[in-house]
């Protein structure tokens, strides 16, 4: 039996495809940068084992893959709604091949008449969709910086080498993740940026900075500790799943590889693993940005001191700006989970008084939308209005951002 590793993406009609791999070998003459896969338009499930037998090797490796469209649409339908695998509804081979955009290979062997395999399917975000039923989309977490850190030897590395660490994340497929992962190439500024230092400072100021450099509102640091025991041994890491400024720990647990042949599949398990713990720790309400890292202590004082004023209707208290003056048009940025806020956080807009018009040019479910609204009165008026409103307008560094209290 023969055994080899390669990548093969099959559509409906098996069409071989190796961007994703070709994009990652462009960068080997170069110890830094990994341009991380783009997974926007595709859900993944990885890891499925496959040993099936067939009359001729081609005819099993069908099998074997048809196999695993199976169980990836139960695996993926079941963490989609949260429910058992064996409830996902029954698709026919046809119809997975319509919402299937393809299979990676990630480790297989193939006999005269037997498959043995480790598969990852690829659904495709837009026809899956539909049939994943009312949590498909879900909402999903504000955009988050991801700093991975890993320890080997001793001495820890963020972006200032390429590390399997860093490899491992950029293979990573987040489209069906909740968290809005931003992954740095490693490139440019990303050495002196986001380096470990930066992942274990408290200070705010230049969290603020590198945040805003990056469109990101949160951060988070998923760390890994390598330990072999001799050459040619197993490898055993520990792995760390932190989150924010202060490094706030999420998760730990502990993966054991084979040997240095093995390493990339413990940390690809690694990644999915400390995604897994995020996504469940923002599903129940956690995994909340700090508010000091997009606007500044005082201002978040005044917002609070304003919000006690509102409560208890102090008399002594300094009046709202009022609403009045030249119209101006405002570009705001808006979370929107689904269509159903969106609809209402617009409505909320267009009642407020001063407010002109409010659309939304550029629409983003599960994500953020831009809105663009003309009103008559500066930030400071619109943001009271907002307030009295029950919506939160924040200003960060110029970027205009708008959310229910």
């Amino acid at each position: 039996m023969t055994r080899r590793r390669r990548i093969i993406l099959a559509t409906g009609t098996a069409v071989a495809l190796g961007l994703a791999a070709w994009g990652l070998a462009q960068i080997e003459g170069s110890d830094r940068g990994v341009p991380p896969i783009d997974s926007a338009a595709n859900y993944e499930v990885g890891g499925i084992q496959v040993d099936v037998v067939g009359k001729t090797a081609e005819q099993a490796r069908m099998v074997g893959w048809r196999l695993a469209q199976r169980r990836g649409w139960q695996q993926l339908w079941a963490k989609a709604n949260n429910l058992p695998a064996n409830q996902a509804p029954n698709l026919s081979d046809g119809q997975l091949d319509q919402v299937v955009a393809g299979v990676s290979v990630e480790d297989e062997q193939i006999g005269a008449h037997r498959y043995i395999a480790r598969l990852g399917v690829l659904f495709d975000r837009g026809r899956a969709g539909d049939l994943l039923g009312a949590h498909g989309g879900g909402p999903r977490s504000a955009p988050t910086l991801v700093i991975p850190v890993m320890w080997s030897g001793g001495v820890a590395q963020s972006f200032e080498h390429r590390t399997d660490w860093q490899k491992a994340w950029a293979r990573f497929r987040s489209g069906g993740s909740p968290i809005d992962y931003i992954r740095p190439v490693g490139t440019g500024l990303d050495p002196l940026l986001l380096n470990v230092a930066q992942a274990g400072r408290p200070g705010r100021g230049w969290w603020r900075m590198i945040l805003d450099q990056y469109g990101a509102s949160d951060v988070v640091v998923p760390t890994v500790h390598l330990e072999r025991r001799f050459p040619g041994g197993p490898v055993i890491a520990h792995f760390i799943a932190y989150h924010g400024p202060d490094s706030k720990e999420v998760a730990r647990f502990d993966l054991v590889a084979r040997d240095s042949n093995d390493l990339a599949r413990m940390l690809d398990e690694g990644v999915r693993r400390i995604d897994q713990a995020y996504a469940d720790t923002f599903r129940e309400g956690g995994l909340i940005a700090d508010p000091t890292l997009v606007a500044e202590p005082a201002a978040v004082k005044d917002l609070g001191e304003e919000a006690a004023t509102e409560e208890t209707g102090d008399a002594g208290a300094t009046a709202a700006p009022a609403t009045g003056g030249p119209v101006q048009t405002f570009t705001i940025q808006v979370e929107t989970p689904d269509a159903a806020t969106e609809s209402a956080i617009e409505q909320a807009v267009r009642g407020l008084p001063g407010v002109k018009s409010a659309t939304t040019p550029s629409l983003a479910l599960g994500g953020v939308s831009l809105m663009r609204v003309e009103f008559a009165g500066d930030v400071a008026a619109l943001r009271a209005a907002a307030f009295g409103a029950g919506l939160q307008l924040r200003d960060d560094n110029g970027t205009l951002r708008l959310r229910r209290q």
